[in-house]
């Protein structure tokens, strides 16, 4: 086996590793990068779909534009003028309640204005004032009907269906939401945190004009963000496509990490695969104490893409989820061609149906034509549509998204443990502090700030050295 020496070595070309990249390149060109991926593309989960003029997802399907690193993402890319956006001021959000498509209101005062739950309802959100916090790790279920009312409960099964896919009674509001849990175990309650933060101007309107964030994606769809952020990298030499990592170990004062056919050496290495594959990786390390979970729940779905002419009756608006108790096929759909036009053909609509989740995991698996067809019956009931779309495809993505579980906040300072204890090394990646793209650039970013402070105290030790 060959060795060779890098100053950092990524495992994974997903978004995350990609991101740790270019942050990297951009602000330190001259360091050695590696990038190894066991795909035959980079980019991970995210990756679009283009037949017959359609264009669908079969991963992330956009991002919001309110997080400065994600925008520092499409910078680099190069990404500017391909960039598609759909405001949220203008594409509303529909629930299916009682078997109907109720319009959601975009900021928290209509909402509380909307006839969407009884006065009882709304006057027992107060009661969050007077409401002790809960202890440990509760649920979402749990921590929603605590503070504000079991009312809620489908609101909040519907976000973290559209988010996680998954299962409130088991998600754990500590682990999505952390902010809110620490807003609400610092003041007593959540409204008393945010009437704190207006109070000491964190809460403050934004300047005029910003108003809520957009969605945002690419003509193209979005797997041109991970195409254009690999773009700068040399093929076969600082990105090695097909090239599964099966060892990594602490070498001296560097990481070396094995493949099938190589031994490549680094004084940083990253980590950026999703969670379960990392995990499966660290537990090779000697002297790591056992991670508290051996592996994260995942929540798998499919995307059923369908095509309409301009009959069917779809709702304008960005789409609709349906929380649990309504007992629906699809957790909900996006109204593709609404937001971006240009996902179908001209004279034609393009919806885009998520079947699944954590509580329907069989569904994924059914046969193309019969889960297609349950789609469509389930679709009908809500929506005027003809009886056959003009276009259907299913797409099953290869992994699921990980369940921010019981478990899951031990799990992340068994890892920050690990990062401070293990020179060199950096965690990041799908499923590590959130599955977004927000929150991967957010955790790229982390990293590559880690990595560049690192370097730079190497550096001052050296001149130390030689100057003394």
């Amino acid at each position: 086996m060959s060795s060779v020496r890098h100053d950092v070595i990524i495992v994974g070309a997903g978004l995350s590793g990609l991101a740790v990249a270019r942050f990297l390149r951009d602000k330190r060109p001259e360091l050695k990068l590696l990038l190894l991926e066991s795909r035959d593309h980079p980019g991970g989960a995210i990756k679009s779909h283009s037949e017959e003029g359609y264009l669908a997802e079969w991963g992330a399907h956009g991002f919001l534009d309110n997080c400065l690193e994600s925008r520092v993402l499409v910078h680099l890319a190069g990404l500017e003028q391909e960039v598609e956006k759909a405001p949220l001021s203008r594409f509303g959000r529909y629930i299916c309640l009682e078997g109907r498509l109720r319009p959601i209101p975009q900021t928290p005062g209509k909402i509380l204005r909307a006839p969407l739950v009884p006065l009882s309802a709304k006057l027992r959100v107060l009661a969050d004032l007077w409401k002790k916090p809960l202890p440990g790790t509760p649920s979402v279920a749990a921590w929603v009907e605590h503070r504000f009312g079991a009312r809620l409960l489908p609101f909040a099964d519907a976000v973290f269906t559209g988010t996680y896919a998954g299962d409130i009674e088991r998600l754990r509001i500590g682990a999505v939401m952390p902010a809110l849990r620490a807003m609400e175990r610092e003041h007593g309650s959540v409204i008393r945190g945010l009437l704190a933060r207006r109070r000491s101007g964190e809460g403050r309107k934004k300047k005029k004009g910003s108003g809520l964030p957009a969605m945002t994606s690419f003509t193209a769809g979005m797997s041109r963000l991970p195409q254009e952020l690999a773009a700068p990298f040399v093929a076969s030499r600082e990105l090695m496509l097909r090239t599964a990592v099966r060892g990594i170990r602490r070498d001296g004062n560097a990481w070396l990490v094995e493949t099938a056919s190589n031994r490549f050496t680094g004084l940083h290495l990253v980590l950026a695969l999703p969670v379960n594959p990392s995990l499966k990786l660290l537990a090779s390390l000697d002297g790591t104490t056992p991670p508290p979970l051996e592996r994260v729940p995942e929540a798998r779905i499919a995307t059923v893409a369908l095509g309409f002419d301009e009959q069917a009756a779809i709702p304008f608006g960005f789409g609709y989820l349906a929380p649990e108790q309504e007992q629906r096929f699809a957790l909900g759909a996006l109204f593709s061609s609404h937001m971006f036009p240009e996902r179908a053909p001209a004279g034609r609509q393009l919806m885009e149906v998520l079947v699944g989740g954590r509580r329907h995991p069989e569904r994924v698996d059914m046969e193309e034509k019969d889960l297609i067809r349950s789609v469509l019956d389930d679709l009908s009931a809500l929506m005027d549509l003809p009886r056959q779309p003009l276009f259907a495809r299913v797409l099953r993505p290869e992994s699921g998204i990980p369940q921010l579980e019981e478990g899951y906040q031990e799990l992340l300072a068994w890892r920050d443990n690990l990062e401070g204890n293990r020179d060199g090394l950096h965690i990041c990646g799908f499923g590590w502090k959130g599955i977004g793209i927000n929150d991967m650039a957010k955790e790229a970013w982390r990293v590559a700030r880690r990595i560049l402070s690192q370097e730079l105290a190497r550096e001052e030790d050296e001149l130390k050295g030689i100057y003394f």
